[in-house]
C-alpha cells in the first residue's frame, strides 16, 4: 500500500538530503494562478455578484446574501450537538491558554541617554479567516484562526466558508456555530478563490481586510499568492502531511492509525514513515492493511498512502532519520523513538512537534492548545504555523532629544555623505544652525 524508500549505507546520500529525493505531493500553485486571476480580477470589479456568480458555479447553489444572518448563526449554535460544543469549548479554552501566553509586549531599549527606540505590537486592523468546507466541514479551523486573531486583539473579525446545497446556501452548520461560539458576528457564505478576492478587495457587503489566514484547496493557495501584497497573507497552504521519525520502541499499531488519520483528509495528503526499523516498517505495513480495511473513508486513505507522496524512508540511525525529516519539513512530524523529548529538541524544520507515543497528530488538531494551522509543502524550513504573532505588526518608534542626536549627528552626516545622499545630512545639520 506505501511504498518504501531505502536509504541505507551507501544510498544515503553523502552531500545531504535532497528535498527531490523525498515524496511530496503534486501541487502546482503556479499552474492554478491562471484559473483563478480571472475570477479575482472578476470580483474586483463587480464585487458581491461576481462572488456569488463563481460560487454558484463551483459550489452548485447560491445563498440569498452573502452576508450569514445572525439569525442562521444562532440557530447553529442552540442545535449543536451538546457533546460537539462541550468539545469545541474544550478546544477554545486550551487554545486561548497557549495563544494568550504568546502576546508581546512593548519593548523600549535605551540606546543613549535622551535616545530610545520603543518596538511596540500593534494588531492589524481587520482579518479575513477562511475556513474550508470540502471533503470535510472544519469547526476546529474556525477556532484555530479566530482564538489567535482575537488573543492579539484584533478588532474586525470576518469568516468565509464554501456556501453547502445541503443547508440552502449557508455554510456548515458546525462552522456557524464555532462562529457564534466565539462571538464571530461577520461570516460570509463564500469558498474558493473568489472568497479571498472579496477580502482583498473588498465587496459592497464586505469591507476589505489587512491580512487574510486560514488553509483551503489550491486554487484558494494560488489566489492568496496572486493577492498577496494587495493584502498580508498567513502562508499558502497545500495539501496536508505527517511525517514520523521511528525507531524499534515504536509501536506500529499507534504508528499506522496516526498516518492513517492524515490520509483521510485528502487523495493528495502525504503520509511519510522515517524509520531505522525494517521490522517496524513490515509490522506497520501489516496494521495498515487491517485498520485501512476497517476505516469510514477507506478509499480515499487508500489513494493517499499509495500516492507518489507517502513512503517508508528506512535508514541506518537516527541522525540520518533526522537529516531526512529536517529536509522534508513536515507540517505535522511525529517522533516516536527511545528518549523522544531528546530527539525532538534537536528537530530544526517543522509546523508542529508532536513527542513520544501519546501525542498524537489528532491531539493537535482539536484540543492540544497548539494551533493546527501550519506551513505545508516544505515551508515549514521558513515559516511558521498561525500564531498571535500572525496578527501583530511592529512598529519602531524612535524619540531622541536634542543632545542625544547632537551625539551622533556626525557620523549621521559622514555616512550620508558616504552614499551620497547630502540631503540626509543636511535633514540633521539644519537642526543645529546649519546651512539653509
Amino acid at each position: 500500500m506505501i511504498s518504501r524508500i531505502d536509504l541505507r549505507g551507501a544510498a544515503f546520500p553523502e552531500g545531504g538530503i535532497d528535498r527531490d529525493l523525498l515524496p511530496r505531493a503534486d501541487f502546482d500553485v503556479e499552474a492554478a494562478l491562471e484559473a483563478v486571476r480571472p475570477i479575482c480580477e472578476d470580483v474586483r470589479h463587480r464585487g458581491s455578484v461576481a462572488v456569488l456568480d463563481h460560487g454558484e458555479r463551483f459550489d452548485g447553489v447560491r445563498p440569498a446574501s452573502l452576508r450569514v444572518p445572525q439569525e442562521a448563526l444562532t440557530t447553529a449554535l442552540a442545535e449543536l450537538d451538546p457533546a460537539v460544543r462541550a468539545a469545541l469549548e474544550e478546544s477554545v479554552r486550551r487554545a486561548r491558554i497557549v495563544h494568550r501566553e504568546q502576546r508581546r509586549t512593548d519593548v523600549t531599549t535605551q540606546v543613549v541617554p535622551g535616545g530610545t527606540v520603543t518596538e511596540r505590537w500593534v494588531p492589524v486592523e481587520r482579518v479575513g479567516l477562511y475556513v474550508p468546507g470540502g471533503l470535510a466541514a472544519y469547526a476546529s479551523s474556525v477556532v484555530m484562526n479566530v482564538v489567535p486573531a482575537q488573543e492579539a486583539g484584533v478588532e474586525g473579525i470576518a469568516v468565509a466558508s464554501p456556501a453547502q446545497k445541503e443547508t440552502g446556501g449557508l455554510p456548515a452548520p458546525a462552522i456557524l456555530a464555532a462562529c457564534a461560539l466565539l462571538g464571530v458576528t461577520e461570516v460570509y457564505a463564500a469558498g474558493g478563490a473568489q472568497a479571498v478576492a472579496m477580502f482583498a478587495y473588498g465587496t459592497e457587503d464586505c469591507r476589505p481586510v489587512n491580512l487574510v489566514t486560514g488553509p483551503g484547496n489550491i486554487y484558494v493557495a494560488a489566489a492568496k499568492r496572486l493577492l498577496k501584497g494587495r493584502v498580508g497573507i498567513d502562508a499558502e497552504a497545500g495539501p496536508t502531511e505527517i511525517a514520523i521519525l521511528a525507531d524499534d520502541s515504536a509501536d506500529p499499531a499507534f504508528v499506522a492509525a496516526d498516518l492513517i488519520s492524515q490520509a483521510e483528509h485528502d487523495t493528495l495528503a502525504a503520509a511519510v514513515l522515517v524509520t531505522t526499523s525494517p521490522e517496524l516498517a513490515d509490522a506497520v505495513d501489516k496494521e495498515l492493511d487491517v485498520q485501512v480495511a476497517a476505516a469510514k473513508h477507506r478509499e480515499r486513505i487508500t489513494a493517499a498512502l499509495s500516492g507518489r507522496q507517502s513512503a517508508t524512508v528506512l535508514v541506518d540511525t537516527l541522525d540520518q532519520g533526522l537529516a531526512v525529516v529536517d529536509a522534508y519539513a513536515a507540517e505535522h512530524l511525529e517522533i516516536q523513538t527511545e528518549d523522544a523529548a531528546a530527539v525532538a529538541a534537536r528537530v530544526r524544520n517543522a509546523g508542529a512537534v508532536f513527542v513520544g507515543p501519546h501525542a498524537p497528530v489528532s491531539l493537535g488538531d482539536y484540543c492540544a492548545g497548539s494551533n493546527h494551522v501550519l506551513p505545508t509543502g516544505g515551508c515549514a524550513c521558513h515559516s511558521s504555523g498561525l500564531s498571535v504573532q500572525s496578527f501583530l505588526r511592529g512598529i519602531h518608534v524612535v524619540d531622541y532629544s536634542r543632545d542625544a542626536l547632537a551625539e551622533v549627528a556626525p557620523h549621521v552626516v559622514t555616512l550620508a555623505n558616504a552614499e551620497d545622499l547630502p540631503a540626509h545630512g543636511e535633514a540633521v545639520r539644519v537642526r543645529f544652525g546649519g546651512a539653509r
